[in-house]
């Protein structure tokens, strides 16, 4: 990779603008990172792009999980080159990098002929394992494979026409005898070939997916390409749109947000060990000083740890939301002296039961619903009844050292809120919040009720585990 301008006002406008993509990708970067980054031009090789790619981010980032976001940012903004850029192309303004020279490919004249030829060479490079060439090729197939009529959006590479014609997941068998000797099928040696085919296949796929961005990004703009390839971080991803690999990663969120909340209960338990002043000891103690009270004395305080009770919505709507909010739930158990589950939906059931230690959370969750009586009429939610149950059957629940929190939507298909019967609770408890994974906008509208409820408890809008960590802080 050669140096992304000519010019150090180039270069230090090239860094502003990734800076800022970063940072619009939801990565906290703060002037000091940035004046990092500066700094880090001037001690890495600028030729090196991976040495590049590595100070930038030991500067930029704070976790692993914001690695692949900065990736996808990074090709974009140090796009991979065999030869020098300009500054106008490091701007934007310039033409889009040439490929390096010719194809070393004998291109024959029919698309079944160059395809065929080109997955030869791709067996090739597959066994060989050389990461570079691979990109390379990548690079090559991209350019005679990738390019279809123009879409709607302007884009004409696509990733999936190299892939189609390809179709490097057809080459495994092949691949696997080429990585094994004679006698190792079915063993130990097979499987570690197997996965490192796979590691190769996604590695090539993950190169034409670059490829197809930077030629796109050639076309319509780095910025505009950017709001489009790069994923949301795990922590913003909207709970109630949230695919399987999306909580995974939530997943692993959970025990960091249940940590930050057992320091702060530690901390306060720190600062507030003394209770009310014992004034008799106080007197006595201050006859030994002429009557002035220079020491004073306590009472010693009872150190209790709260105790949480959690209702939440588990109904259709909002059943991405639910299942994170319930791992929470069980992360906090080993912080608080009892907590206590109840699922809903037009029913009310604990299901404390389901999570004790060591169970995995999404069995819990499917066992819910096979087990627990949460539907007691026709399956829609109903908070009104929900409330009511659970005021009838669990009433001793809720009192002075208990933290309600109620997780949910708060539409009740136009029936009955129970307000008074809600209100009752949070009366009764010692805390009370709800957290409602709808953004704030649509509180009230349709069969909402979130801005009733939110007249008689206190109504968090928690769409992603950014909020939910926020509020953690305050709990």
């Amino acid at each position: 990779m050669s140096a992304p301008a000519t010019s150090s006002g180039g270069l230090a406008g090239h860094l502003d603008g990734f800076v800022r993509a970063v940072r619009e990708a939801g990565i906290p970067v703060g002037i000091s990172q940035a004046v990092d980054a500066a700094e880090i031009l001037t001690v890495v090789d600028l030729l090196d792009r991976e040495q590049l790619r590595h100070g930038l981010a030991a500067v930029l980032l704070q976790r692993a999980a914001q690695r692949p976001t900065y990736d996808v940012l990074f090709d974009l903004w140090w796009p991979l080159s065999d030869r020098p850029r300009t500054a106008e192309a490091a701007d934007g303004d310039g033409e889009p990098d040439g490929e390096p020279g010719e194809s070393t490919l004998d291109v024959p004249g029919s698309d079944a002929d160059l395809a065929a030829l080109m997955r030869d060479r791709l067996l090739q490079l597959l066994l060989d394992g050389d990461e570079e060439e691979l990109r390379r090729f990548a690079r090559q197939a991209v350019e005679l494979l990738g390019r279809g009529q123009p879409s709607p959006s302007g884009q004409s590479f696509f990733s999936y026409r190299v892939l189609r014609a390809l179709s490097p997941d057809t080459l495994v068998s092949q691949l696997l005898v080429g990585l094994l000797a004679e006698g190792d099928r079915g063993g130990l040696a097979e499987q570690v070939a197997r996965q490192t085919i796979r590691e190769r296949l996604a590695a090539l796929k993950g190169a034409i997916e670059s490829e197809v961005r930077r030629r796109t990004a050639a076309e319509k703009g780095r910025d505009k390409v950017a709001k489009n390839a790069v994923r949301p971080l795990a922590d913003q991803v909207d709970f109630l749109r949230a695919q399987a690999s999306d909580l995974a990663e939530l997943r692993r969120a959970v025990a960091p947000l249940a940590r930050r909340l057992a320091v702060r209960l530690s901390a306060r338990r720190r600062l507030g060990r003394e209770g009310r002043l014992d004034f008799r000891k106080t007197v006595r103690a201050s006859l030994g000083t002429g009557g002035v009270p220079v020491v004073t004395h306590h009472r010693p305080r009872k150190v209790h740890k709260p105790e949480l009770v959690v209702l939440c919505d588990v109904s259709g709507s909002v059943a991405g939301f639910s299942h994170f909010t319930l791992m929470l739930t069980q992360a906090l158990r080993e912080h608080f002296t009892g907590v206590r589950a109840f699922a809903f939906v037009d029913s009310t059931d604990e299901v404390t039961r389901f999570f004790r230690p060591g169970v995995d959370v999404a069995d819990a969750i499917a066992r819910i619903g096979r087990e627990a009586d949460v539907v007691g009429f026709d399956g829609h939610s109903d908070y009104g009844t929900a409330f009511e149950v659970f005021a009838d059957r669990w009433a001793s629940a809720v009192g002075p050292k208990t933290s309600l929190l109620v997780l949910g939507d708060g539409r009740t298909n136009y029936r009955q809120p129970g307000l008074p019967v809600l209100a009752d609770l949070v009366r009764r408890s010692r805390s009370a919040h709800w957290l409602n994974p709808e953004p704030r906008r649509l509180w009230g509208s349709g069969d909402s009720a979130a801005t009733r409820y939110g007249e008689v408890i206190d109504m968090v809008e928690c769409r992603n585990a950014a909020q939910l960590a926020d509020f953690v802080t305050t709990l």
